[in-house]
């Protein structure tokens, strides 16, 4: 396991005064800096001259480098207090832990006094500790596998966090904060697969990347190759990859914990990894097509929530379903008016070669409905739709069944995500009936594309078995670098589903 996140947060035991060069960061709500009477004598009121002189009111997920202190300071923007989000506070120390690398400081410190005066609604000091440990820890990360020494591809000691002061000195907040850098670890780990490249990164390499992961964390891991989706008839499947040289694949993961429960039902994740997307024979256009190396993000982010529940030792059994294939326009490619059979039976008319996520993911919902379940979550990057409804700011949602939904709610607040609601009423299945098959793989044009797509996968989860699915075709990546984000895969919604998957275990 790659522990090694550019910036990491520690609580150490015996607290000492800080080291000289040593960054103070002090995080800033609605134009005030909270702790800074920690700060050496007078600092704090050059520090909030600065701000009134700056206008810097600290917008939730900014950071900026003040002039004029005794000692180097870091202010972390957390947005306003009457209007408090964990995903703010998230952002916030994401954006401390980006300043902190890209000024490539040797160490920091963040004091327990930015606690004496929380807002109204946020949570406990250990939940809010280990949120700030992930934002620091994610906040850092940058994609160097691919650089050449001379070009800051070389490793560096990770820049160190310390959180002083009794507060951080609790048992329950050193373990919040331990595991929440382990969860920033784990997904920084799969963050640099799912940046690289379709060129060195096709659906057999992914699976020997995935065997080692098992190998190494104790997890069970499947193999379904082309000749065996063949005798599963996973049509579906088969026929998104069979432009591609490199043949389709299906990933089975599975943690099952040493004293699980009797009887206990997995809960099941399943994640699209198109690991490139060209759009197949209906072809994207060329304007940012270099970017559909990351249309695996779903994939990834399954991945890294099965490894976590294996990494955080949960009691409960998950596994992982990730079908994997390129959506080229190869002389074999699947046409538009073909017409496909899924694993379960059902006959699919190709309105759309580029609607190919929906038919990959329809085959894998059948394998992960073997499982008897206690719930299935689905994962992808599935629709534009769901930018244009939701930008950037949020992953879209939905499904069969409200228990499962509020859950998911519950998780997105406790890693500090955003998740919206969609509806699924029955009337947006109509126009996803099929002319001479079951069904069509798109609905009405311009008209609901997220909703008909979820209701697409609807199809191919059993009546009965609780279901969600996730779009973050809005949140997966950043094309540019954002003030707490490097550019490239962001791996939304992989902590939501360990939160998840963590809750009441």
């Amino acid at each position: 396991m790659n522990k090694a996140s550019a910036v990491r947060a520690v609580c150490p035991k015996n607290v000492r005064e800080p080291a000289a060069g040593t960054v103070r960061v002090v995080p800033v709500w609605n134009g005030e800096a909270w702790g800074a009477d920690a700060l050496p004598p007078d600092d704090a009121a050059v520090l909030a001259a600065w701000l009134r002189k700056h206008d810097f009111k600290g917008e939730a997920g900014t950071a900026a480098w003040p002039t004029g202190v005794s000692v180097p300071v870091l202010l972390a923007g957390m947005g306003s207090t009457g209007d408090f989000q964990t995903v703010r506070w998230f952002r916030g120390w994401a954006a401390a832990g980006k300043a902190l690398a890209d000024a490539k400081a040797e160490s920091a410190r963040v004091e327990d006094s930015i606690f004496d005066r929380l807002p109204e609604g946020a949570p406990g000091r250990a939940a809010l500790s280990r949120l700030l440990a992930e934002g620091l820890g994610t906040g850092g990360y940058r994609f160097l596998a691919l650089r050449g020494k001379a070009d800051g591809g070389e490793k560096t000691p990770p820049i160190e966090v310390e959180l002083a002061g009794d507060d951080f000195a609790a048992p329950d907040v050193r373990r919040a904060v331990e595991r929440g850098m382990l969860a920033a670890d784990t997904v920084n780990e799969i963050r640099d697969a799912a940046n690289t490249p379709a060129n060195r990164l096709g659906p057999a390499e992914m699976a020997t990347f995935a065997k080692k992961l098992a190998d190494a964390d104790g997890l069970s891991c499947k193999v379904f190759d082309e000749k065996a989706l063949r005798r599963e008839k996973a049509g579906a499947l088969l026929a998104v990859g069979q432009g591609s040289h490199r043949p389709p694949c299906l990933l089975r993961l599975a943690y099952t914990p040493a004293k699980a429960p009797k009887g206990a039902r997995p809960r099941v994740l399943v994640g699209k990894a198109i690991l490139f997307d060209a759009g197949g024979i209906c072809l994207k256009p060329a304007k940012n097509m270099e970017w559909m190396q990351y249309d695996k993000c779903g994939g990834m982010a399954a991945i890294a929530a099965v490894l976590l529940a294996a990494r955080l030792k949960l009691p409960r059994p998950v596994v992982a379903y990730v079908p994997m294939a390129e959506n080229l326009p190869g002389g074999g490619a699947q046409r538009p008016g073909d017409i496909v059979t899924a694993r379960n039976g059902k006959t699919i008319e190709v309105l759309n070669t580029d609607a190919e996520g929906r038919l990959i993911l329809a085959d894998a919902l059948t394998f992960a409905a073997d499982e008897k379940p206690e719930a299935i979550v689905d994962i992808a990057t599935l629709t534009g739709a769901v930018v244009i409804a939701l930008g950037h700011e949020a992953s879209g949602v939905m499904g069969n069944d409200g228990d499962l939904l509020d859950a998911l709610d519950a998780a997105a607040g406790t890693a500090g995500e955003r998740i919206w609601r969609f509806p699924m009423w029955e009337e947006y299945a109509t126009p996803l009936r099929g002319t001479f098959g079951d069904l069509r793989n798109m609905g009405a044009p311009g008209a609901a594309g997220t909703i008909a797509a979820g209701m697409f996968l609807k199809q191919f989860v059993p009546e009965g078995t609780p279901w969600a699915h996730l779009d973050i075709a809005g949140t997966a990546w950043n094309e540019t670098a954002t003030a707490w984000g490097a550019p490239g895969a962001t791996l939304a919604c992989a902590r939501l589903l360990a939160a998840w998957l963590e809750a009441d275990a």
